[in-house]
């Protein structure tokens, strides 16, 4: 039950504030909205006030706001022209369209504002856990233990940052200032070209120093000024890492098995509900941005393709041909029905090879 609850409302959440996007820059432009709707399919409930229809519809996987005028070959009341969707100036109908994704981008940041409030931002600490034979650092003198507070005379707070600077040292000299026990050491070593893998599995390329990580994790509180410049960066970094995965996928680099559905989020969401609030919202802060970037691809029916439509009529000063729009979407559609079918699949395959969660 604790997975049901926790999808429905992940989703509802995503959903809500995507469509909220979509209604209020609507109606700032004086767009009609005929629909609000959570959910596809048949109406469970719902209330309409003036000529919108708020209501929670039978299949929860998505959401839409319709409006007046949406069609560009729709028949409209000529009284109803002011409020038409298709007869408002193009940039206002990208604006309308881009509305969803990015208030999916203002709902990571404030979630993640929320949680380094609460939780502070948490590293690791830059404290040596072994030392690799033969490394650099073994030959230095460094050991188990040894925590480096400086490199070159720039302090360092954690053991990325502290990579950072050693990877960007191209192989020149450092000093590193190091605690051992308490007592100061200044230690000179030359960093060495290795092999390493990135996030993606993908052999790489660094400047190391043969060192592993202690994994100790340290908290610091944050101000709200620092909340909102590390949210703000950590919106970037998962939205850089989720476009940089969609573009090795397509160029065959990362496996497609990654991809995941309804059912591999309700796992998620699942677990990290149960694990407490903080981490329930930083999944929901991740797969906010994941939605962000999957409804900004140039794929027609999704919010990327109209913004292409919309992008080409701005330069070409006149509407894409209604009949290529329909093929174009109908395309679209196929490719988003296999896309769905596909990551299912993914999903019943990763259940038939691991744990089943619902039976905890």
């Amino acid at each position: 039950m604790t997975y049901i609850i926790s999808i429905i409302v992940l989703l509802g959440v995503l959903i809500f504030f995507h469509e909220l996007g979509h209604f209020i820059v609507a109606r700032l432009f004086g767009v009609g909205v005929e629909k609000f709707s959570l959910g596809f399919g048949p109406r469970l409930f719902g209330k309409k006030v003036g000529i919108t229809e708020y209501r929670v519809s039978a299949i929860p996987l998505g959401g839409y706001v319709k409006m007046v005028g949406e069609e560009p070959d729709a028949e409209i009341e000529p009284d109803q022209k002011d409020i038409s969707f298709t007869h408002k100036p193009v940039l206002q109908r990208l604006l309308i369209v881009a509305a969803g994704p990015f208030f999916n981008v203002l709902l990571a940041a404030v979630i993640l504002f929320v949680v380094f409030m609460h939780s502070g931002a948490y590293y690791m600490e830059p404290v040596v856990g072994d030392v690799q034979d033969g490394s650099p650092a073994e030959m230095a003198g460094l050991q188990a233990g040894d925590r480096i507070l400086a490199i070159n005379g720039s302090g360092l707070e954690s053991w990325e940052e502290m990579a950072g600077m050693i990877s960007a040292s191209k192989g020149a000299d450092i000093d590193l200032e190091i605690s051992r026990e308490g007592e100061p050491l200044s230690i000179h070593i030359t960093p060495r070209l290795q092999s390493d893998q990135n996030l993606f599995g993908e052999d790489t390329q660094r400047y190391m120093i043969g060192i592993i990580s202690s994994r100790e994790i340290s908290a610091k509180e944050l101000s709200i000024g620092q909340a909102v410049v590390m949210s703000v960066q950590k919106t970037y970094q998962i939205a850089e890492l989720t476009f940089v995965s969609v573009v090795k996928m397509v160029q065959g680099r990362l496996s497609v098995k990654n991809l995941g559905g309804p059912i591999m989020i309700a796992q998620l969401a699942g677990e990290q509900a149960k694990e407490g609030l903080i981490e329930f919202l930083s999944l929901m802060a991740v797969i906010s941005m994941n939605l962000a970037i999957l409804n900004i691809l140039p794929i027609p029916i999704l919010d990327g393709g109209h913004i292409l439509f919309f992008t080409i009529e701005l330069l070409i000063r006149r509407p894409v041909n209604i009949r290529v729009r329909e093929i174009a979407q109908q395309a679209g559609l196929f490719v988003l029905l296999m896309l769905m079918i596909f990551v299912i699949y993914n999903d019943i395959i990763r259940l038939f090879t691991m744990k089943w969660p619902f039976s905890q």
